[in-house]
């Protein structure tokens, strides 16, 4: 998602469309998936928190994402409109798997322990992610030591690979995992469907019971928007800079294996100095990142734009979704962060078209980069009214 399909998409599928029109069908395509994630993710958790069925719909959500990232391994040169489907696609499976897979968090870890155990999840996450993307670099500049025809081959197959990595990998969680009780107490069929949707509107109903929960998730929604919007336009940016390919995709390279260790240190960080103390520090580094890329020139600055993010994008995951798990109520996770993810998907309904939209107002890629800072901005002012007892730190 955010190293390969933007190059190949700008280079091969949409190599009819010029540089500001491939951005902006990228951005589109991006706030379609959130937007229908923002729709479902709510309705969703609440029924899978009254049927006990959270593993069911991060089982169907993920093999949903992983066949259509295998798909495009069969869309031709510039058929953009059919690699757009199945990246919206494969993106719903993605995005709805995630927000099953964060409900399961309070079943696997203590709340003492919820900031190094959500860390190494993500740690994990980008080694696992950094080995397969290492393996598919490899694929992509030497095709032939692997008896491919060429490149486009090459970067074709590695989205079959990501499917089958992604398939492999979901199995230890539903074999080994177990998820908390059904609330509804035995329900099924449509009677859980009621049900679910009547918890979901007693909830809407009762929100301002929750207002921490309520004021954390602005301030999420505005900062993971930027967050979320540099980690999906990136590698276009820096083609829209003229930066080569090869040099981006190296870059993304290191910001894998940099998180490795980085979001175990913030995971640490946070157990030393609070997680939202934490989150504060990413934001930091995120509205120094954003400036530093308004100003890039050239790859060498891409490699410490890299590292930046590297060092950050990990640990305000995981404090985010640490912080949130202290905040909600343990018997309705999978609702709870149904909110989280539409809240996140919500936001990136709006900063890849935002990116976009301003890419072609001002014709400028670095002005719509720089449009990002004040999402940063807001969402640490509004972060810092969170308050519950020692969580404000």
């Amino acid at each position: 998602m955010a190293g390969f399909f933007p190059i190949y998409f700008k280079q091969y599928w949409a190599a009819s469309l010029s540089s500001q029109q491939s951005t902006y069908q990228l951005g589109l395509a991006n706030s379609v998936a959130s937007l229908i994630i923002v729709l479902i993710a709510p309705v969703a958790g609440s029924i899978a928190d009254q049927a006990g069925y959270r593993k069911r719909f991060l089982l169907f959500f993920t093999y949903l994402g992983l066949m259509m990232c295998a798909a495009l391994y069969l869309v031709a040169y510039n058929n953009w409109q059919l690699a757009i489907m199945l990246y919206i696609v494969a993106t719903i499976g993605f995005s709805g798997g995630v927000c099953f897979s964060d409900s399961l968090l309070l079943a696997v870890a203590e709340k003492n322990r919820l900031d190094i155990v959500s860390a190494f999840g993500y740690a994990l996450g980008y080694l696992g992610g950094g080995l397969l993307f290492a393996l598919c670099v490899w694929l992509a500049r030497s095709p032939e030591v692997f008896g491919l025809t060429d490149t486009n081959e090459a970067v074709r197959l590695s989205f079959v690979l990501v499917a089958a990595w992604w398939a492999l990998f979901s199995i230890p969680v539903f074999v080994f995992v177990r998820e908390s009780p059904a609330l509804s107490g035995g329900l099924r069929g449509v009677k859980v469907v009621t049900a679910g949707l009547a918890q979901l509107l007693q909830t809407f109903r009762n929100i301002r019971q929750y207002r921490v929960v309520f004021t954390f998730l602005i301030a999420y929604w505005l900062y993971i928007d930027g967050v979320d919007t540099i980690v999906r336009m990136a590698v276009d940016y820096g083609l829209a800079l003229k930066l080569d390919s090869s040099d981006l995709i190296l870059a993304l390279l290191m910001t894998q294996f940099i998180g490795f260790p980085a979001a175990i240190a913030f995971g640490r960080l946070g157990e030393w100095i609070g997680p939202k103390a934490g989150i504060q520090v990413a934001l930091a580094v995120y509205i120094l990142v954003v400036f530093w890329a308004y100003q890039m020139e050239t790859a060498r600055e891409f490699y410490v734009l890299a590292v930046l993010i590297g060092l950050v994008q990990g640990g305000i995951q995981s404090l985010s979704r640490s912080l949130y798990a202290r905040l909600i109520p343990q018997e309705q996770t999978a609702e709870f962060f149904g909110f989280y993810n539409m809240l996140g998907k919500f936001a990136a309904v709006l900063g890849p078209v935002l990116v976009g939209w301003m890419a072609i107002v001002t014709d400028s890629h670095r002005h719509a980069m720089l449009s990002i800072v004040i999402l940063f901005v807001a969402g640490w002012v509004i972060l810092r009214r969170v308050k519950l007892g020692t969580l404000d730190s």
